[in-house]
C-alpha cells in the first residue's frame, strides 16, 4: 500500500499541482477503507465509492482507493458536496464521510506559522487526525447495492427510442420498457422537432 505522500504525488500529476481538495480525497479514501477494514488496492471490486461532486476531489479518491468509473467501482451523484459514501460490496456495509463544518479553522491549528488560508488547508489536511477531518456516518443505500451493481449481461431495448439499455437501468411500466430519457427523466432534450415523445404518466414506477 502506498503512503500518503506517494498518493498525493500521484494525484497532483493529474493537475500539475496539489490542492486541498485532492488532499481531502486521498485522506477520506484512506480513512474510509480503514473504517471498513478493507485492504488496498482492492482487487476484487469489493469497494464501491459514491462521490457527491466531481473535480479534483475525485482524483484523490481514485488514486487512494483504486476505483474508477471504467471498473464500475466509482459513481458520481452530483450534490455539490465534498463528501463520499464507501461501500463494502460483499456485505453492503456503507459509511459516508464528509469534512467537518469547521475543518478549515481546524487546519490552521496544525500549521500555525502559515497565515495564508489556502496553504494552511493544503498542509493542515495532511497532518490532521481522521477524527479532526471527517464525520463518519453509517448509511443505508437507496437503491440497494444489488441494484446499483446490477447483474452483468442483461440487455433490453427501450420501447420508444429502441436504444439498448444495460445494467438494469430501464423503467418498466404496465409491461413496457423505457429508458430514463424517454420516460421524462433524462438530462437532455432533443432540439429537433422530428422526434418527440409524450408519455401520459403521472406517477412513474421503477422496476
Amino acid at each position: 500500500m502506498k503512503n500518503l505522500q506517494d498518493l498525493l504525488t500521484e494525484s497532483s500529476r493529474r493537475h500539475s499541482h496539489l490542492c486541498p481538495r485532492q488532499v481531502l480525497g486521498v485522506r477520506m479514501a484512506l480513512a474510509a477503507v480503514n473504517a471498513l477494514e478493507l485492504e488496498l488496492p482492492s482487487r476484487k471490486k469489493n469497494l464501491l465509492v459514491i462521490a457527491e461532486t466531481d473535480g479534483c476531489f475525485v482524483d484523490g479518491l481514485e488514486v487512494a482507493a483504486g476505483v474508477s468509473a471504467g471498473h464500475r467501482t466509482l459513481r458520481i451523484e452530483d450534490y455539490g458536496k465534498v463528501a463520499a459514501t464507501f461501500v463494502k460490496v460483499s456485505s453492503g456495509e456503507a459509511i459516508r464521510l464528509a469534512p467537518l463544518s469547521d475543518v478549515r479553522l481546524r487546519a490552521q491549528l496544525f500549521v500555525k506559522d502559515e497565515p495564508r488560508h489556502y496553504f494552511a488547508q493544503l498542509h493542515g489536511y495532511q497532518l490532521m487526525p481522521d477524527q479532526e477531518l471527517f464525520s463518519f456516518t453509517p448509511v443505508t443505500l437507496e437503491p440497494t447495492i444489488e441494484k446499483i451493481v446490477s447483474l452483468p449481461g442483461l440487455r433490453v431495448n427501450c420501447s420508444v427510442c429502441n436504444e439498448e439499455i444495460i445494467n438494469q437501468r430501464e423503467i418498466v411500466l404496465q409491461g413496457s420498457i423505457y429508458c430514463r430519457t424517454c420516460f421524462g427523466q433524462g438530462y437532455y432534450q432533443e432540439k429537433s422537432d422530428s422526434y418527440s415523445v409524450a408519455l401520459n404518466v403521472s406517477h412513474p414506477v421503477s422496476s
